[in-house]
């Protein structure tokens, strides 16, 4: 069988600050085991080289916590065992997340040298209010600067913004908006704050803008870009010209990844077709104790019977929407129950079927969890 594209996930989980709104495995640090936990990743990459068959990795995504804690002679010394132990694509996409204080932005060049192609700036505002409220570290001033330093480095630059903050209107989210296209980055990932289950603000709920406010802040803020020339290819990725996230596409495609470092999830579709997901050890102090090769903590085959589910969850926050052989060549089953369900959706004014594609139409989009939720077994009929 021809089996899905492969990408690499590497996660290193310290953090300055464990902001509010945060739901990743990420863990507050005053001293960083570097050594430890770069050694500790190399021999991670080791034990799952051979779940890639030989395939070519096609990106490498290196987020956290904030992987800028890290000095550049360790991303390079990780990027380097990379390519030595996995066949990695000539020119391949390679992202890390890094967070705009002044000590990160510092390291940009060392970054851009150890191979790293694709900066992400979690900026999330330029408000100085907002960004104390989100618990950030930064200052609006601050992000700027580092935008600019990104910029002489990198020709591929991504900035995180958040809208739909406590307290913000739709001019301050639109000004926010506005900032960041201002600062020409090849890619934005915009995206309404939520709050998740075991967080600070899910404990200690903020004021968040009414409902009116968020769709006029929704649509202002897509209007804008398009204006400015980025298009909108996912629910929250708006990019120019040629500079789509290869790496998010894989995932939005069904595409397979391994994934490395603490608490790390990875993707695997077998020679046989059986389609496996795994995690590894998700606290930072039990992964270091692990032995070399063992740092699996749960691995679980995908049921068939979920697998148009699965493949929904990730295909249709694509504008654009997708080639439905897809599901066929992805999952390697007869995509009859899959299509079933996509048409009794198209019925109903959520799925678009034409021209060869299958996408959400304005309405479904608007309910598009609801529209995955019908692809799954236990969805009522």
């Amino acid at each position: 069988m021809i089996l899905p594209p492969l990408s690499l996930y590497i996660h290193l989980p310290w953090c300055e600050r464990k902001c509010p709104y945060c739901d990743f495995n990420s863990h507050e640090t005053d001293k960083l085991p570097e050594a430890e936990y770069l050694a500790a990743l190399v021999a991670d990459v080791r034990a799952d080289a051979p779940m890639a068959y030989g395939r070519t990795v096609q990106s490498v995504f290196i987020g956290g916590g904030t992987p800028s804690l890290f000095s550049s002679a360790a991303i390079a010394r990780l990027l380097e065992a990379v390519s030595n132990l996995l066949p990695l694509q000539t020119n391949a996409e390679i992202t890390m997340e890094a967070n705009p204080g002044s000590a990160e932005a510092g390291k940009f060049r060392g970054f851009r040298r150890a191979g790293v192609n694709r900066l992400s700036l979690g900026i999330q505002s330029f408000s100085d209010r907002h960004l104390q409220t989100l618990g950030r570290v930064h200052t609006g001033a601050q992000a700027r600067a580092a935008i600019e330093m990104a910029h002489r480095e990198f020709d591929n630059l991504n900035i995180d913004l958040m809208h739909g903050l406590p307290g913000q209107s739709t001019d301050e989210a639109r000004n926010d908006l506005a900032t960041a296209i201002d600062c020409s980055p090849t890619h934005l990932s915009w995206y309404q704050l939520t709050i998740e289950p075991n967080t600070r603000f899910f404990n200690n709920p903020p004021v968040l803008p009414r409902d009116d406010t968020l769709a006029d802040i929704q649509a202002c803020g897509e209007a804008l870009l398009t204006t400015a020339g980025y298009s909108q290819y996912e629910v929250s990725a708006y990019s120019t010209l040629a500079r789509r996230s290869a790496h998010n596409l894989n995932y939005w495609t069904f595409g397979d990844y391994l994934g490395i470092g603490a608490g790390a999830h990875g993707k695997i579709t077998h020679p046989d077709g059986r389609i496996e997901r795994y995690s590894k050890v998700r606290q930072p102090a039990d992964y270091l104790a692990r032995e070399a090769g063992n740092f699996i903590a749960r691995k679980q085959a995908v049921p068939l019977q979920d697998l148009p589910g699965e493949f929904a969850m990730n295909a249709l926050r694509l504008r654009e929407g997708i080639d439905p052989e897809l599901y066929s060549q992805r999952t390697r089953q007869d995509s009859q129950t899959f299509m079933a369900t996509a048409q009794r959706l198209a019925d109903r004014g959520l799925l678009l079927l034409e021209d060869g594609r299958m996408r959400a139409t304005a309405l479904g989009f608007l309910h598009l969890d609801s529209v995955i939720a019908e692809f799954f077994p236990d969805a009522p009929r």
